[in-house]
């Protein structure tokens, strides 16, 4: 995995509580991490702040799997 992997993968652990072996890229935030719409509210400020990058409410609403967060931060990170 890399190092983007890697942070977003410490983020995600740390604000949902659950161990990172859990969290993969196909993992879907609500259903296989238990995140509520608080928690990912939360984990998108954890990002922002982490990353620094911003990320629109619209678009963190169509976050469903690790991957989409993924994507979208790494577009922005050129």
């Amino acid at each position: 995995m890399d190092e983007l992997f890697v942070k977003i993968q410490k983020l995600i652990a740390d604000k949902l509580e659950i161990e990172e072996s859990k969290i993969s890229l196909d993992a879907s935030f609500r259903q296989d991490l238990g995140a509520d719409s608080l928690d990912t509210y939360e984990l998108v400020y954890a990002i922002e702040e982490e990353m620094g990058i911003s990320i629109p409410d619209e678009k963190a609403n169509e976050f469903e799997t690790v991957r989409d967060a993924y994507d979208f931060i790494k577009s922005q990170s050129k």
